[in-house]
């Protein structure tokens, strides 16, 4: 018979962290004067985020001065996605390899991706947005304020309607919760009523967007949303 290790020792452990909330930013805001806004784009590996930033770059690129960093964790993978789909400049796109948790390089230690952003607006002064892209993570994958001025967290339905609720802090604390691939929802069995539902419980009052973008290539209402954010940044 194999020893118990103390379990039915008659109590519970019981959780001792709000899984809802990200832990300690270990990086200081920073001025937003004089330099170009910094958008964050995170979310679990499959669920859109190259295809967004793509999008994005097609819908703002004529009316705002963007440039683009990749993360990906041993390869270049979505820079080169983005460089081949001539959505910007390739002198545009600069791609940060991780070597670990893309977690990490967007959070704990932010040098390569501010060295990126710098080489950017090195070549581009008057660059108004860059796009930090983070290399597929899971639910707690969140941006350091001393990286990204604002975050979005991209979601899909292919994980199941129950991935909002699940929480963490990407799903509930990112300023904007995209939930992608709307178009697959009936092939996987996603109910959407439920999924959009459970996001809104999860975040207050902060936004929720569901998108296809299959049906909406130009990703019309996260372009309006971050469009809104540049404004507001570069005045600030």
């Amino acid at each position: 018979m194999l020893p118990d290790h103390g379990r039915g020792h008659g109590h519970t452990h019981p959780v001792g962290f709000d899984p809802t909330a990200a832990g300690p930013d270990p990086h200081a805001a920073t001025p937003q004067r004089g330099r170009p806004f910094r958008l964050g784009i995170g979310g679990p590996v499959g669920s859109g985020k190259t295809a967004l930033t793509a999008a994005l770059c097609r819908a703002l690129g004529q009316e705002i001065d963007l440039a683009v960093v990749t993360n990906d964790i041993y390869t270049t993978e979505d820079a080169d996605f983005l460089r081949k789909a001539g959505v910007l400049d390739v002198d545009r796109i600069e791609a940060v390899q991780t070597g670990a948790c893309p977690h990490t390089a967007i959070r704990d230690d932010i040098t390569a991706n501010l060295d990126a952003v710098d080489r950017l607006t090195d070549r581009h002064p008057g660059l108004e947005l860059v796009i930090v892209e983070s290399g597929g993570d899971n639910l707690t994958a969140v941006f350091s304020r001393g990286l990204a001025d604002r975050q979005i967290f991209v979601v899909d339905v292919a994980g199941g309607d129950k991935v909002p609720r699940k929480g963490g802090p990407g799903v509930t604390t990112a300023d904007l919760l995209v939930i992608n691939k709307v178009d697959l929802a009936e092939l996987v069995g996603a109910d959407m009523d439920v999924m959009v539902s459970d996001a809104h419980r999860m975040r207050g009052n902060l936004p929720v967007i569901t998108q296809s973008l299959t049906r909406t290539p130009n990703a019309p209402d996260v372009a309006a949303w971050v469009r809104d954010q540049v404004k507001v940044g570069i005045g600030a």
